[in-house]
């Protein structure tokens, strides 16, 4: 009798031990979500102004711009790229393999939209 109750505790052991590391399995993969960051631009304004937003390196990041004139971001990575966008909303996809603060920004007007801190 003590033996099948050593055994049971055993499988009873390694079953939890399964359900913490299928825990963790899922704790991983959800910090892998999407970030998604709204700007828009109307009446030559542009929302957000400079707010800093924390990302995972290779983190998928959507831009979604909502825009009244067609025109482009400019982002400050390496390789820096610009991102053109038209009238009414746009969704850019990026992400960024390294960590650091990048600054999405726009020539027109001039601003700093937001910085993505990428750890």
């Amino acid at each position: 009798m003590q033996r099948l109750r050593i055994v049971g505790a055993a499988l009873a052991g390694i079953t939890l031990l399964g359900a913490a590391t299928a825990c963790g399995s899922d704790e991983k993969a959800g910090s892998e979500e999407k970030v998604v960051v709204d700007v828009t631009v109307e009446d030559g304004a542009i929302t957000p102004k400079g707010d800093r937003v924390e990302v995972s390196t290779g983190q998928p990041i959507d831009l979604v711009v909502t825009s009244d004139v067609a025109g482009s971001l400019h982002m400050h990575s390496d390789p820096e790229q610009e991102f053109a966008y038209e009238v009414g909303t746009t969704t850019i996809p990026i992400s960024i393999d390294r960590p650091g603060v990048i600054e999405v920004e726009s020539h027109d007007p001039p601003q700093i939209i937001v910085q993505l801190e990428v750890r």
